[in-house]
């Protein structure tokens, strides 16, 4: 009697952490799913506005203006590049954890990391160490990143099978938007707690850490799955459709890593992703440096602020389109009109255009908003849904390798064209005229794409037994 009481408790019996104790109850709303992903979501987009504290982290010492011992920009953009790096080795090594103990365990990690790196970057700023700021927000806020990026996009695909691009530009597109809410929140809070003896950043780290650790917990208390046998009312599975590449069969995740298919989306994502990720780590001084004297650190934030709303954008707007022109033909658009666009953006600056310029980059950054949405879906097209959360994981180690490979293009080649006497807006060019040429690079992997090979897709009792 009493073993049959306990079995009808169901999940309530389960740990609260336990993947178990997340499962939908019957009559549960899909749309209640959203919400929970972007209070992570929104959070862990602050990376996209770290740039705003480059400038005041060089005046740490000299509060006013550099003083010999304060960090250089190269110095600097190592922190970003770190947390990029670890988002993406996080996500990898995470995304089988993510699949065994569920969205909720995953997501509270991701808080107690996110969060928790702020403090320690607080202590590097206060102490003038820079290792502690490649600690706090590089590497465990960079694991706080990718855990808690992950975990939402692969629930989310599960709750809307009907529209996975959409679902995935839902997940994605509060990552994008989190530095429309920072950049500006940030500057903010750096002139409240500026005097003469602090920049204001260490309080502001503080302020931040508590507040976005906050935030994610609601997140992972809230964010639920559904039961394995669960779809959507009325919903039929689509026969398998040659034209879009989309499979009805599933692949496993380490099968996925034997695959041709695996690795050009690899390429896809770490060519895209590079060509943005460089000029989002320093949006902020770049659009200064180019338009000297025309633009304020106040306006240079608001840039910024502008980029992550176009990026948050076209995270949905790419995404949910592709649901109908497919996931091959939306990065055809993404890496032919990039290119174009990189390679005019020079003439804008050196021609003192700044609505071109500006209106330029956000039409470079809602597609690159774009491809981190789509990629998900173009993953579960390719290998199913089965695992899709893991493999997802393991390509983000292209978003790892993008994040030291886009901003070491932009830093030191600027920094050789500086050197040799290039100075303002000209000193970008090369730079950007190279992302022109790797998205043109990128359009040829997505080109090579095809459907996978039937020798790798999962049986009926490979499925049933989890392998």
């Amino acid at each position: 009697m009493s073993s049959v009481a306990d079995s009808s408790r169901g999940p309530r019996s389960a740990p609260f952490f336990s993947k178990e104790a997340t499962i939908a109850p019957p009559g549960f709303s899909r749309w209640m799913v959203p919400p929970a992903a972007l209070a992570v979501h929104l959070c862990i987009g602050q990376a996209y506005a770290f740039s705003v504290f480059n400038a005041p982290l060089t005046k740490v010492i000299g509060i006013t203006q550099s003083a010999a011992d304060d960090w250089s920009l190269t110095t600097l953009g190592w922190i970003f590049s770190l947390a990029i790096v670890c988002l993406g080795l996080s996500a990898a090594f995470g995304g089988k954890w993510l699949e065994r103990v569920g969205p909720r365990r995953t997501m509270f990690t991701a808080a107690c990391c996110f969060g928790g790196g702020f403090l320690v970057s607080a202590l590097g700023v206060w102490m003038h160490q820079i290792w502690l700021l490649y600690l706090g927000y590089g590497v465990i806020g960079g694991i706080g990143l990718g855990l808690g990026y992950v975990s939402p996009v692969s629930t989310l695909i599960r709750w809307f099978p009907d529209r996975r691009g959409m679902a995935t530009g839902l997940a994605i597109m509060g990552f994008g938007g989190g530095a429309m809410i920072a950049a500006p929140l940030s500057v903010m809070l750096m002139k409240h707690f500026q005097s003469a003896t602090s920049i204001g950043v260490a309080e502001t780290f503080v302020v931040l850490g508590i507040a976005y650790f906050i935030s994610m917990t609601i997140g992972s208390l809230a964010i639920r799955v559904p039961a394995p046998d669960w779809k959507p009312a009325g919903w039929t599975p689509p026969a398998t459709t040659q034209k879009k590449l989309v499979s009805s069969n599933h692949v496993h995740i380490d099968q996925a890593l034997k695959t041709p298919q695996f690795y050009l989306i690899w390429l896809v994502l770490f060519l895209n992703v590079t060509a943005g990720i460089g000029i989002l780590g320093q949006a902020s001084v770049m659009i200064q440096e180019s338009f000297k004297g025309s633009v304020s650190a106040a306006a240079a934030a608001g840039f910024v602020g502008l980029l992550s709303l176009f990026n948050m954008g076209g995270r949905f707007v790419w995404a949910s389109a592709s649901d109908w022109v497919g996931r091959k033909n939306t990065y055809f658009i993404f890496f032919a009109l990039g290119a174009l666009l990189y390679y005019g953006v020079p003439h804008f600056a050196q021609g003192g255009t700044i609505v071109l310029f500006v209106l330029a980059y956000c039409v470079i950054l809602s597609m690159y908003g774009g491809g981190f949405s789509t990629v998900p879906a173009y993953l579960a097209d390719m290998f199913g849904t089965a695992y899709v959360g893991g493999i997802h994981g393991r390509l983000l180690t292209a978003w790892a390798a993008a994040g030291v490979a886009g901003p070491v293009l932009v830093n030191y080649v600027r920094a050789y064209e500086v050197a040799n006497g290039v100075v303002g807006a000209d000193a970008y060019t090369m730079t950007v005229h190279i992302m022109a040429v790797l998205l043109v690079i990128g359009f040829v992997c997505n080109l090579l794409v095809s459907r996978v090979n039937e020798k790798h897709h999962m049986t009926e009792s490979q499925l049933a037994a989890g392998k």
